[in-house]
């Protein structure tokens, strides 16, 4: 309760201070005080409400002590179960608004898709992949943008890279890294033998400029021509953009923009995230130890999901949900997966406060 006082204080002072002419003259500082308000919202809605039913319970109690006909104590004793009820939800919603807060929850997210083993049959499956989770964002209501693309004989995908724009993308999408299972009868099986393959994804936090800084002196930027279907411009001109991070080896690559200058952009994009995305992985690693969260890494070589084609079954090991409409999976409607995600995540974290 004195955590949820001192946030609803805050919440106060903040509807203060941005009332106050000098934050709304100074565009940045309006903008983290209205994002820092915006982000205590529901706990701050909760705890209000649980205040004003705490009270209303308590007023029912000290009525329940007067003397009352049978038909008032009958409806006092139901209105004391419905706001003990009430009580209860509401406590336990603030508990897990209280959890720590990813700070990359609300970013956008760049998102790595590769054919791994099984060749053609992997490619076409990143293909699938990649599908999927354009069509789930298409009903969140985010942008996707292809950033890069290599193309395998068959139509499928050896690597595919991919921004999703939208509020809370990371928060979502964040549990699907890992390698991928599918199984079922490839195209190029004549025989119709069920097949294995896998692709891995990896979903990492768009940065800015000034998360990550990268300088000129630490990059090598080389062009090419760029490679695979396109205009007229493809393999005749170097809009093909390579950036190589010195000091760390990480290199990124961009040809799907119309310009030299913009894939290089695009390029850094990814750069950014890659290197981001190592350093928060060695932090997680030093915090957590050798402890391994319930819901994954975020290592590519972690299987997290097998797609069984012929059972029209899909199942997430982490958290041993198993669910059989594959094909509406596939087709975008992924919300029950992540939710499960999101709430197993939720309750691991109540589990370490607990233990706190």
């Amino acid at each position: 309760m004195d955590r949820l006082q001192a946030l609803a204080d805050r919440y106060d002072k903040l509807s203060e201070l941005l009332c106050d002419p000098d934050v709304s003259s100074d565009p940045k500082r309006l903008r983290d005080l209205s994002k820092e308000q915006s982000d205590l919202q529901g706990a701050y809605d909760a705890y209000t409400e649980y205040k004003q039913v705490h009270a209303q319970y308590e007023d029912a109690k000290a009525m329940q002590a007067e003397k009352l006909d049978d038909e008032m104590r009958e409806m006092v004793k139901m209105e004391l179960e419905e706001l003990g009820a009430r009580l209860e939800q509401l406590a336990e919603e603030v508990r897990v608004l209280l959890l720590p807060k990813d700070p990359n929850d609300d970013k956008n997210v760049i998102v790595e898709i590769r054919g791994a083993a099984g060749g053609d049959e992997a490619a076409l499956f990143a293909s699938d992949l990649y599908r999927m989770y354009t069509r789930f964002s298409e009903s969140q209501g985010w942008r996707v943008e292809l950033m890069d693309a290599s193309e395998s004989d068959l139509g499928g995908f050896k690597e595919v890279i991919f921004k999703i724009s939208g509020k809370g993308a990371y928060s979502k999408l964040k549990f699907e890294s890992g390698a991928h299972r599918v199984q079922r009868i490839p195209v190029t099986e004549s025989g119709g033998r069920i097949h294995t393959s896998t692709s891995t994804v990896a979903v990492m936090p768009e940065v800015e400029e000034v998360e990550v800084e990268i300088l000129d002196k630490d990059i090598r930027v080389d062009t090419f021509c760029s490679s695979g279907a396109g205009g007229q411009s493809v393999n005749t001109t170097k809009s093909a953009v390579r950036v190589t991070h010195v000091p760390t080896g990480i290199v990124a690559t961009c040809q799907d923009g119309k310009s030299q200058n913009e894939n290089k952009a695009k390029a850094l994009q990814v750069l950014r995230a890659r290197i981001y995305d190592i350093h928060r992985q060695e932090e997680e690693a030093k915090i957590a130890g050798e402890r391994k969260s319930k819901v994954g890494t975020g290592d590519r070589s972690e299987r997290i999901r097998t797609y069984n084609f012929p059972q029209s079954r899909v199942t997430d090991h982490r958290i041993g949900l198993t669910l059989h409409r594959l094909d509406s999976v596939m087709n975008g409607d992924m919300t029950e997966i992540i939710n499960s995600l999101s709430v197993a995540e939720q309750a691991e974290l109540l589990e370490k406060e607990n233990l706190a």
